[in-house]
């Protein structure tokens, strides 16, 4: 094996034939021998290139609907032959067997037919068997053999060549055998993730394939490297929305844009404007408004402290007049389904500011799965889309809520499944008047929001604070009624709560006793 090793004779099978064309015609002008398959071929033929079939060298034709072509002694003892071994030299030599140095190859588009839904027999003819083959030949013979099966590498390897009088380096086909391995391995995670999905099976290995995005400055701190990689779905969200302005996004941005976007998802635009505000991944303000600018005022007036430096997201198209409150104090990220111009022009004068659209909301009920490391392994789980009604209320006090009650109940609800826990979400009229994330106790998580509540009444120079009034929502059971009554304390008239704590006669008659409405979920949104 040498650093340096010329392309002589290439071979061509891609089923995405962006920039094939000019690829072809570079190196047949480098005097490159092309060999290729069916469409392909016939696509440089018609661009006037000289190509040779592969049925050519194989002896063999196309047979089985294409799904025998290339799987071949030929092909592959081309492949995987080592130039310097006199012993492959000789078989080479013995069977007729000629060198390939070059294979580009980018799979049927078993990911991209998966997304328009296709039934269970066509999906199973876009899994690619020849194709995946040959790639892992000329990868695990880089020392020899260039593979390609992306087409921003078209360029790179041309650039190599013209650099090395048509030869490659070995550290360009180092680079390029493992851009192919993770290929394959992307590939196959999409097929047997499919197939476990059909089949309604855990199944014994389970793989995770992604495509780099973005390299991050750093991770969570700056001695932390990190990236950021896409799995290929078309879920509206960071991944997949539009950055119009700012630096680029950091860990920390993406991480807490995504949990901005997937909570203001909860709340149908038709129903009427909803901002998020989103500080370390918990909400510190949520609200609702006749406009988007009422609903950004209420959300801030939540937490104004917290909500410097904060992601917003907000579930209608950004406006002018919304965006004017928005450039009030320092905000990182905002993210929307679109912007006006207006709005844009406003956030224009904000450099720093990175704004984000998106193309709809994300759908907060489409099954999917969550995945988290641990040391030794990653534990899954099916995402939380779980959801409840009114109908699913259980009343369990002698007291019932009254309609305003069950609508801020179901509001906070909604809310505590955003918010880490332990967690307790203080609403009046349809806002946040205040949270608390992450206790390791659940009476310190409602202290710690009515405390936050209280700051916020003196600074904005309330007579009382915004929970005189309120309802509110744990995110599971109170295992004591001491969190219940000091919700009391602060003013709160109604509570939400799974239930099914072994105490939970006695919260229920600490309710009674205080004269608040509560009602159990049966469904709990544990967030950690």
């Amino acid at each position: 094996m040498t650093d340096l090793y010329p392309i002589r004779r290439a071979l061509l099978s891609v089923s995405d034939k962006t920039g094939l064309v000019d690829f072809g015609k570079a190196l047949a002008a480098r005097g490159v021998e092309l060999l290729s398959t069916g469409g392909t071929a016939k696509a440089l033929r018609d661009a006037g290139l000289d190509v040779k079939d592969v049925s050519e060298i194989t002896g063999f034709p196309e047979m089985m609907d294409g799904r025998v072509k290339t799987l071949h002694p030929v092909v592959h003892g081309g492949l995987l032959a080592l130039r310097d071994n006199d012993a492959h030299v000789a078989a080479m030599d013995a069977h007729d067997i000629g060198a390939i140095d070059l294979v580009v190859v980018n799979l049927y588009p078993f990911e991209e037919t998966l997304k328009r839904g296709a039934e269970y027999a066509e999906m199973i003819e876009n899994i690619d068997i020849g194709g995946p083959a040959m790639i892992r030949s000329a990868a695990k013979n880089h020392g020899f053999v260039n593979v390609v099966v992306d087409v921003e590498d078209y360029d790179v390897v041309l650039a190599d060549m013209a650099a090395n009088d048509g030869q490659t380096t070995y550290a360009l086909r180092q680079r390029l055998a493992q851009t192919a391995y993770a290929r394959t391995a992307a590939y196959d995670t999409a097929v047997s993730t499919w197939m476990a999905s059909q089949i309604g099976d855990t199944p014994r290995r389970r793989t995770v394939g992604g495509t780099l995005a973005q390299t991050l400055r750093y991770g969570e701190n700056p001695h932390q490297a990190a990236a950021f990689y896409t799995d290929g779905s078309e879920r509206p969200g960071v991944a997949t929305a539009a950055q119009h302005q700012g630096k680029e996004l950091s860990y920390n941005n993406i991480n807490d844009t995504d949990a901005a976007f997937e909570l203001v998802s909860e709340f149908d635009p038709a129903n009427g404007p909803a901002v998020a505000i989103i500080k370390h991944a918990n909400p510190c303000g949520v609200a609702t408004g006749d406009t988007l600018a009422q609903a950004y005022s209420r959300a801030f007036d939540c937490d104004r402290t917290s909500a410097f430096g904060g992601i917003i997201a907000l579930n209608q198209p950004l406006d002018g007049p919304t965006a004017e409150e928005i450039s009030a104090i320092f905000t990182e990220v905002v993210i929307a389904p679109g912007a006006d111009d207006a709005a844009r022009a406003v956030f224009a004068k904000k450099k720093n500011l990175r704004l984000l659209t998106t193309d709809g909301l994300a759908d907060a009920k489409a099954a999917g799965q969550t995945i988290r490391q641990v040391s030794g392994g990653y534990l899954v789980q099916d995402k939380d889309n779980g959801f409840i009604t009114r109908d699913d209320l259980k009343v369990v006090t002698k007291r019932q809520p009254t309609e305003q009650e069950l609508s801020d109940l179901m509001f906070a609800w909604t809310v505590a499944k955003h918010v880490k826990s332990n967690a307790i979400i203080y609403v009046k009229d349809g806002a946040t008047v205040g949270v608390g994330a992450g206790q390791m106790s659940r009476v310190d998580s409602t202290r710690i929001a009515a405390r936050k509540a209280q700051d916020m009444a003196e600074a904005m120079g309330l007579p009382a604070p915004l929970t005189q009034g309120s309802v509110v929502a744990s995110d599971a059971f109170f295992p004591f009624a001491d969190g219940l009554i000091t919700a009391a304390e602060a003013g709160a008239t109604a509570l939400i709560q799974p239930g099914g704590s072994m105490r939970d006669d006695e919260v229920i008659a600490a309710a009674d006793e205080a004269g608040l409405a509560m009602v159990f979920t049966g469904m709990r949104h544990f967030r950690h």
